[in-house]
């Protein structure tokens, strides 16, 4: 089998990536862990995270055996492909969350020389998710296709193809449902009987669901979060490379393009690491932008020369000029810095929308709760015009509007493309959050010095808005993915597919692809809040049971706050997780091929605004807590910040479990309806 120059050149970037991911592993475990009861603490968060972890993936091979043997009927390659998408996504997550919580205690460690180490570590220990992301996606997909392209017919490799895209779209849902109810039980009720009802700091060792609480930070922002992007990157490249080949042909060199720019980002993202670093002003944000500024400005001219060399080859049609794809290229990476400044605007400390919410919250907890909602309403706007703008550029770029729709289409994946390559250093800046908060409940727990937590702050607050930024990127990025895909899945018919309103199909299934985010957040909701409820009275019950506890005599019992969620998350993340899968199926085969296309639109439509919505409003409402805590409005023990409290507990739910669900749902949705397209031909 003779590769081609794109297919070695992905393959390679994409060990490379691997290669820089373990060695950098290997780096953070090898620093300092500190004290021995420093090392007990991470032992317990790293003991609780491998436990659900072990019983999640356990339950997701049950559901991954059955659905691989009903996929055998689609073709024994589309099963393949579905495993091995499935297996990815779940070993990026399960070694990004393993080095995560071994970065957790030496963030808390080189916290004690300052704060330009400890960055260092806690950077290092999230670039090492990031980095496995990409890389893993682009050896598996380039790997598979390369192998399956030489021994299957066309339409079942490209067939096998949406099969791996299901895989890691599965393992998405799975990770960011179990995770998120996971990590949000514990936090919410750690916080409402904590903070509120006793008074005591946030990560007080005297809080029984504080470990639970630090194990979720990991198995919720740490691998849910890799799980997420992991699918949307391997999603968005394989929507591409079908497009190319409905509009151009299987043969077309365009097919690989894709896999080109992924190449490319990888490497952009890896030098991108090493530029962040502290400047003269210690703004911590700052040192992290600059490592994406650097990624996106080396991938940015990386992409015109390679489209120059790519148009110079024999065979590759001459749709586009250098400049044209450079500028296409270019639209996806100015989208990923609009969706990240437009986030942190809204989330951020500093900012007008999250000081209007601790304002608010002089004067109640209904205020508090009205301002936030209404600041999450209003958060969906700028990014919703952002993604437009770029559609329409790039659309006109392609030749949309002078009589050339296929070029048109195929120029809005290559930008959503270029957006989710820079995936690597995105998902490293955000695993660097849940590694700072640990660390900070680390040197409470472990009782170091004020000084330790003078550093390990700033650096969590940071963490909590580089958490809300990536995940504005991951929506934003999930709606071109999930657009991108329809514009496949209508291109798929012979007979082509007319989306006339007049047409009672089409809009019954837009209203039931409309209604399908709304139910499925509607759920997550319901869990978390089931879920914190057992943790509040198992942590009540210890409060009352073992007196001892609040004068520092007695321990508590964290174990039994840890069943408590685990259980509880295992447990409801089924219904929810087949929802996306079932709803298409049921619709695709009982009303057609145009019923189904709106539903597509529709989940696209409202889930886009219910994320972004849940997401920023989420994050708005835990960093007007922050606010306040800082010494704004009475500080901590205020009426303002009991009130802001109350306002965080139901945005937690918000952005950590229910709105970051959403991306994989709405890509679920439409790559199980190009999976059933046989079916409904």
């Amino acid at each position: 089998m003779v590769l081609d120059k794109i297919i070695l050149f992905a393959l390679g970037c994409g060990g490379l990536g691997v290669v820089y991911a373990l060695l950098t592993a290997a780096w953070v475990t090898k620093q300092p862990a500190g004290s021995e009861r420093m090392q007990e603490i991470s032992g317990a968060i790293a003991e609780g995270a491998t436990a659900f972890l072990n019983r999640e993936y356990k339950t997701v091979g049950i559901v991954m055996v059955v659905l691989a043997a009903l996929l055998t009927y689609l073709g024994k390659w589309t099963a393949v492909g579905f495993v091995i998408g499935t297996v990815g996504s779940a070993v990026a997550g399960y070694i990004g969350m393993m080095v995560s919580v071994k970065a957790n205690v030496r963030t808390t460690e080189a916290a004690k020389d300052g704060i330009q180490p400890a960055l260092n570590v806690a950077f290092k220990g999230g670039s090492v998710t990031g980095i496995m992301v990409v890389g893993l996606g682009l050896l598996a997909l380039t790997g598979y296709y390369s192998v399956v392209r030489a021994i299957a017919p066309v339409d079942e490799a490209f067939h096998a193809l949406i099969g791996l895209g299901f895989g890691c779209s599965l393992m998405s849902v799975f990770a960011r449902i179990a995770g998120g109810i996971y990590t949000k039980a514990a936090d919410v009720g750690a916080d409402l009987v904590g903070k509120v009802e006793a008074g005591i700091p946030e990560d007080d060792p005297r809080n029984a669901a504080v470990i639970a609480d630090n194990v979720g930070d990991n198995v919720g922002d740490c691998a849910g979060m890799a799980a997420d992007l992991y699918e949307t990157y391997t999603v968005t490249l394989v929507a591409a490379m079908l497009l190319a080949k409905t509009i151009y042909g299987p043969g077309s060199r365009w097919v690989e393009f894709p896999l080109l720019i992924g190449g490319i980002s990888i490497v952009a993202s890896i030098i991108g690491t090493f530029f962040v670093r502290l400047g003269k002003s210690q703004y911590i944000m700052g040192a992290l932008y600059k490592g994406l500024a650097v990624s996106g400005i080396l991938a940015a001219g990386a992409f015109y020369v390679a489209s120059d060399m790519f148009l110079s080859r024999p065979g590759v049609e001459q749709i586009f000029t250098p400049m044209g794809v450079f500028t296409i290229a270019v639209i996806g990476l100015l989208l990923t810095g609009l969706i990240v400044m437009i986030t942190e605007y809204f989330t951020s400390k500093s900012f007008n929308p999250v000081k209007s919410i601790a304002a608010a919250s002089q004067t109640g907890h209904g205020t508090n709760v009205i301002a936030g909602l209404a600041v999450s309403m209003r958060s969906t706007g700028a990014p919703a015009l952002v993604i437009c703008g770029a559609i329409m550029w790039a659309y006109s770029l392609g030749g949309g509007f002078a009589g050339n729709p296929g070029g048109g289409l195929f120029a809005i994946a290559l930008s959503a493309v270029a957006m989710l390559s820079m995936t690597g250093i995105v998902v490293a800046i955000d695993s660097y959050g849940p590694i700072t908060d640990n660390a900070g409940g680390i040197a409470e727990m472990a009782e170091l010095p004020e000084s330790v937590r003078a550093v390990t702050d700033p650096l969590d607050a940071v963490g909590n808005t580089t958490k809300a930024v990536t995940k504005g990127y991951a929506i934003g990025s999930a709606a071109l993915a999930a657009l991108v895909l329809f514009a496949e899945f209508s291109r798929s018919f012979e007979a082509g597919l007319a989306f006339d309103l007049s047409n009672p199909k089409v809009l019954v299934g837009l209203f039931i692809g409309g209604l399908l985010p709304y139910f499925f957040g509607s759920l997550l909701m319901e869990a978390v809040g089931k879920a914190a409820g057992g943790v509040v009275e198992e942590v009540r019950r210890q409060f009352r049971e073992l007196p001892g506890i609040m004068e520092g005599t007695t321990r508590p019992e964290y174990g039994k706050c840890v069943d408590i969620v685990t259980q509880s998350a295992i447990k409801q993340m089924m219904l929810p997780a087949l929802i996306p899968v079932a709803a298409p199926v049921v619709v695709g085969l009982l009303l057609g091929k145009e019923a189904l296309g709106g539903v597509l639109i529709g989940s696209i439509v409202t889930g886009l605004f219910l994320a972004i919505a849940m997401t920023s409003g989420g994050g708005a409402w835990d960093n007007a807590k922050k606010f306040i805590e800082d010494g704004m409005y009475g500080g901590k023990g205020s009426d303002a910040h009991k009130a802001a409290v109350t306002g965080d507990t139901v945005g937690d739910p918000y952005k950590d479990t229910a709105g970051p669900a959403i991306n994989p749902m709405i890509k679920v949705v439409n790559i199980v309806a190009l999976l059933i397209i046989p079916l409904i031909k």
